[in-house]
């Protein structure tokens, strides 16, 4: 037991020491007060907000019908789905981004299309949005497909008896019993697209006010300025630790008190 608690400090430390000398140094070294300030820093800032909250969006809606077909059905080729669907979390990011360029870019399979009437998508900020979305979404999805299949069915059929719709079995039974394991997806998948790089910059490039998200920012910053690089990176931290934070103190409803449906 000794041997474990030491094993489990040590990992602790080592994941937690790093995020802390980097806080630690961005405050003595005078450098993040500097960044609050930047223009860039804000605009990279709020860019990775607004578009990480589009891919996030549109990782619910559409991984949850996803979810829901893979957790209660079994259909040919339903391996190869669920094989496709966790494929981008163990693809380097780089060759995510450079999938999305041959899919999407002007000479991609689809580039050409879209080019002729008039949708360019690489470059711009909509690149970032699918950038972040093919990397995220299958967190959201798998951490949904779990919470789907452990739904107690019969509270569902004794829904649909008491004339319970489909839609109202969903929102008032379904999803309030997975209520936990969606709100973990939601996490993981918006924390995924909060750190996106590779992708981004290989589909969408470091365009500032664009398609310069915060992550883009502290490698720009790297290059040229240490202290401002850690500034950037720091802020990215303090931003995704008080998402985590404030979800893990959200109380979710007991079961006991889900809503009747008439």
């Amino acid at each position: 037991m000794r041997a474990a608690t030491v094993a489990a400090w040590l990992l602790a430390l080592f994941l937690g020491l790093p995020v802390g000398a980097l806080l630690v140094r961005s405050v003595a070294g005078g450098s993040l007060p500097g960044a609050f300030a930047s223009r860039e820093v804000l605009d990279a800032l709020v860019l990775s907000l607004v578009t990480t909250a589009a891919s996030l969006t549109l990782a619910v809606l559409l991984g949850t019908p996803l979810a829901m077909v893979l957790a209660r059905r079994r259909f040919p080729g339903a391996r190869l789905v669920e094989v496709l669907v966790d494929l981008p979390i163990v693809l380097p990011p780089s060759v995510a981004g450079l999938g999305l360029l041959l899919l999407l870019g002007s000479r991609g399979l689809l580039g050409g299309p879209l080019a002729s009437v008039g949708l360019e998508l690489p470059f711009t900020t909509v690149a970032v949005v699918l950038a972040q979305l093919f990397v995220s979404a299958p967190f959201f999805v798998r951490s949904a497909r779990t919470g789907f299949a452990g739904v107690d069915r019969d509270l569902e059929d004794a829904a649909r008896v008491d004339g319970g719709s489909e839609a109202s079995v969903f929102r008032f039974i379904t999803v309030p019993l997975a209520a936990p394991a969606l709100a973990a997806g939601m996490v993981m998948a918006w924390a995924r697209a909060l750190g996106e790089f590779g992708a981004t910059i290989m589909f969408a490039g470091n365009i500032t006010g664009r398609t310069q998200t915060l992550p883009l920012v502290v490698y720009s910053q790297f290059q040229s300025s240490l202290d401002a690089s850690i500034a950037a990176a720091a802020i990215l931290v303090v931003a995704a630790f008080g998402v985590l934070l404030a979800v893990r103190l959200i109380h979710w409803r007991p079961v006991g008190e889900l809503r009747s449906v008439v």
